[in-house]
């Protein structure tokens, strides 16, 4: 029996009128993933200053690998273990030999990580110099059997391998309306098997509702500063993402005081 998609729940947020795209006039979503590209090249540099990844790139190489562990290795010990630490020592050994799709990788602090453990990754993301930075860490450290794809739209997805073990998406997904997270997600989906992982970081509702039920374009500037859309995710959303597509629930929790919320689902068919 195939499962139908199911229907859009009534209380959630439409794009249409508030996301600046016509989603039906952007079935690629070239333009949608244009409107996010003029956010997501800032990237935390210090704890508590953003720098412009293609700023980044002018760093010397010394640079490049003194700053990676002082503010992207090390953003996995003491109090930031209860942030990111926590799943990247579950995960490192999870992934260990198998083909990872990092979605929305930024600088790839924890993809990385899971390279340098063994784990064949494909770094993805829809700011070209986001995937730059990263391929020239990569190189700095060594690792070579991983690779870098910019995704201009859904089309630079299809020659991408339909076999991977697991699609990881670290806080991408939820920076889009629901309906255009459902396309990537679609797209995405094209190569991911039977068996295969869904691994996503969220924000949970809880959240939401405790920093105000704000509007998803409001919302989005107070959790990410200047974000143009973030929305709280959870297993019903994800089912209406991911369906016809059927999963189970091997983990899912909320965590550091419900700040976030992780998903990890397995492909039944």
């Amino acid at each position: 029996m195939i499962k139908e998609s199911p229907p859009m729940h009534p209380e959630w947020r439409k794009a249409a009128g508030v996301w600046p795209v016509d989603l039906d006039q952007d079935p690629n979503l070239r333009k949608s993933f244009d409107v996010l590209r003029k956010k997501w090249g800032e990237v935390p540099y210090d704890q508590y200053e953003r720098r412009m990844s293609a700023d980044l790139l002018a760093l010397s190489d010394a640079e490049v690998v003194e700053k990676w562990e002082t503010s992207y290795a090390g953003s996995s010990t003491g109090k930031a273990f209860s942030v990111r630490g926590w799943y990247q020592t579950i995960y490192r050994d999870v992934f260990r030999g198998k083909k990872i799709l990092d979605v929305g990788c930024g600088l790839a602090p924890d993809t990385v990580h899971y390279a340098e453990h063994g784990a064949r990754v494909t770094f993805l993301d829809i700011v070209e110099s986001n995937v730059r930075f990263v391929e020239r860490v990569c190189h700095l450290k060594g690792i070579r059997d991983a690779s870098f794809c910019h995704m201009r739209d859904l089309d630079s997805l299809r020659p991408l391998p339909a076999d991977y073990d697991a699609i990881y998406c670290c806080g991408a997904l939820i920076h889009a309306p629901l309906e255009a997270a459902r396309m990537e997600a679609q797209a995405l989906l094209r190569h991911l098997p039977v068996g295969g992982r869904w691994i996503e970081l969220g924000y949970p509702k809880a959240r939401w509702e405790r920093e105000g039920r704000l509007p998803e374009t409001e919302w989005g500037n107070k959790t990410d500063g200047g974000a143009p859309w973030s929305e709280w995710h959870d297993l019903t959303k994800l089912d209406y993402m991911l369906a016809p597509a059927v999963f189970d629930t091997v983990l899912y929790l909320e965590f550091h005081n419900a700040d976030f919320n992780w998903f990890d689902l397995i492909r039944r068919s």
